[in-house]
């Protein structure tokens, strides 16, 4: 990323003004333009800046296009009070996420737990974005996606792709700053190769292979014909580890909404699996923050490895950032804006301007 002091800074309340009203602009109906713009961004001031506004241009040319729809509700499809399925109808991924994590929190209140698996939703975009609507509530969360009209991750062994990265997240309470993990069944993302690829640059490590399942740290191996594949988590290694995760999302994303790689669909799309849990249920609220709290602790006060930094948990980086950002401005990854100006233009809406601009 360009150094901060390069980079213009935004406030993120302007930043949210902005996507909302390109989204808004474009469409989208009811809460749909404010749920998208602040999850957006919110994966911005986390640091996920592949998975933040980045996606606004791209997604603003799906419901362009038809492909992602822009009004309605989902419908339906089944609801046993602790566990609901919906068909998303390719509506705003962002959106159908965002509203399920919320009828997850109040139906956990009452049964304990509510999981909530959507079919044909759009893209969700950044999962750690999310997970701080329940955390923040006392709620622990679990969140998978996976887009079965897409592959890029071969299974451990083989050389073709059957999957995509399949990200999973799970957000846990502490009692201070929560726990928020972000990972996939796949060493990275798409949305990293394409950037590393657009930009000439190679993977930090040999975190793909091409078709004939060489190692590479390439990504135009992906690009091939045939293309390469991403590794799954653990690498030639240990991938065995990734792709048994992998196993595990599709079948909550694609099984249990009933809908994935067996229909065929075509088009940019998701399924997804969120789980909300009231700990209030279990253990009890404080039994569970002392639980959890404890082992935070003990980690931040774990000896670092000789030369390393202090350990963290998974989330304090972006949440330290988040707070920064939120003081000092937003610095967003080169080209964000510069991709949704003609956007804005098209639509008749205000770009925002840096702070000091």
């Amino acid at each position: 990323m360009p150094a901060a002091d390069t980079t213009p800074a935004y406030r993120a309340a302007d930043l949210v003004g902005f996507a909302r009203d390109l989204f808004a602009a474009a469409g989208c109906d009811g809460d749909k333009p404010q749920a998208i713009a602040e999850l957006l961004v919110e994966a911005d001031l986390l640091g996920h800046t592949t998975h933040g506004l980045q996606l606004a241009a791209p997604y603003l040319g799906e419901i362009e296009q038809g492909t992602m729809q822009a009004k309605g509700e989902p419908t339906l499809v089944a609801d046993r009070g602790a566990a609901v399925t919906w068909d998303g109808g390719y509506l705003p991924g962002v959106w159908l996420t965002a509203r399920a994590i919320d009828l997850g929190v109040v139906r956990a209140r009452s049964h304990g737990t509510c999981a909530i698996a959507i079919r044909r939703s759009h893209h969700i975009a950044c999962l750690a974005a999310y997970l701080t609507r329940a955390t923040d509530q006392g709620m622990m969360i679990t969140i998978a996606s996976s887009d079965p009209a897409d592959c890029s991750v071969a299974p451990f062994g083989g050389t073709k792709a059957v999957f995509t990265p399949d990200p999973i997240a799970v957000g846990i309470p502490t009692g201070g700053d929560p726990i928020l993990i972000d990972m996939s069944a796949s060493i990275t993302t798409n949305g990293l190769t394409n950037r590393l690829r657009k930009e000439g640059r190679r993977y930090p490590g040999k975190w793909a292979m091409d078709a004939a399942g060489n190692p590479t740290d390439d990504p135009n191996a992906l690009f091939t014909d045939p293309p390469g594949t991403i590794l799954p988590s653990g690498g030639r290694d240990h991938g065995h580890k990734g792709y048994g995760l992998a196993l595990t999302i599709e079948a909550l994303t694609q099984g249990l909404p009933g809908f994935g790689r067996a229909e065929k669909p075509t088009g940019w799309g998701a399924g997804t699996f969120i789980q909300v849990f009231d700990p209030a249920a279990f253990g009890g609220n404080d039994a569970f923050t002392r639980e959890t709290g404890w082992i935070a602790a003990a980690c931040r006060a774990n000896p670092p490895v000789p030369g390393g930094a202090a350990v963290r948990l998974p989330g304090q980086q972006g949440l330290a950032r988040k707070r920064d950002a939120l003081k000092d401005g937003v610095r967003l990854y080169a080209g964000i804006i510069d991709a949704l100006k003609p956007w804005a233009e098209k639509l008749k809406v205000a770009a925002p301007r840096p702070i000091g601009g």
